[in-house]
């Protein structure tokens, strides 16, 4: 099985990329909103750690931006309660998938809090910042203040493309995209 990391800024179509190569995709943004909408023990888990915060359940997307955006070390308390679920979820996505000849991962910080491991093959995701900051803006639940600070949890762009195998330039057009996809996954599949 091989294993993709796709990797990029916040908005940079992370997401629409994992899914054009066809293969299984573990979104971990996906499954965070699911712990979120139907895991009573995390909500009580999160009501304990951060009361002010969070009111009521299903957990409501502005509650946990307002806790990361409220007192500095929120955000490492919901971490710290979210994080093992989600890597036993990768772990359990893995073991459903071994069979497949390739799955992509959709995982915001896998090199930052090292999912990744030396065989996978790292992608980077490049667009324009005025591309990225016009979709970001879209987005129901855009606050710029958030966005800043979950920027911060992640290594620099820089960092990132430097540690990827291939880089992918998103120009945000459907077209080019999946052709670019295509060449890149017939490159990783011929090693």
């Amino acid at each position: 099985m091989i294993k993709i990391g796709i990797l990029g800024d916040i908005g940079s179509g992370k997401t629409f990329i994992a899914k054009k190569f066809g293969y299984p995709v573990f979104n971990a943004d996906l499954e965070v909103n699911k712990i979120y909408k139907n895991n009573k023990i995390i909500y009580k888990k999160l009501k304990k750690k951060i009361p002010k915060y969070i009111y009521s359940f299903p957990i409501k997307k502005k509650e946990i931006g307002n806790a990361i955006l409220g007192k500095k070390n929120n955000l490492n308390k919901i971490i710290k309660i979210i994080h093992p679920i989600i890597r036993t979820k990768m772990n359990f996505f893995f073991k459903k998938n071994k069979n497949k000849k390739i799955v992509i991962l959709d995982i915001p910080l896998l090199i930052e809090n090292k999912l990744n491991k030396k065989n996978y093959i790292l992608i980077f995701v490049q667009a324009n910042k005025k591309d990225i900051l016009r979709r970001l803006k879209k987005r129901k639940n855009y606050n710029p203040k958030l966005f800043s600070k979950l920027r911060k949890l992640q290594l620099s762009l820089e960092i990132k493309k430097r540690k990827s195998n291939y880089v992918i330039k998103n120009n945000f057009k459907s077209f080019s995209i999946i052709k670019s996809v295509k060449i890149l996954k017939e490159s990783i599949l011929k090693k």
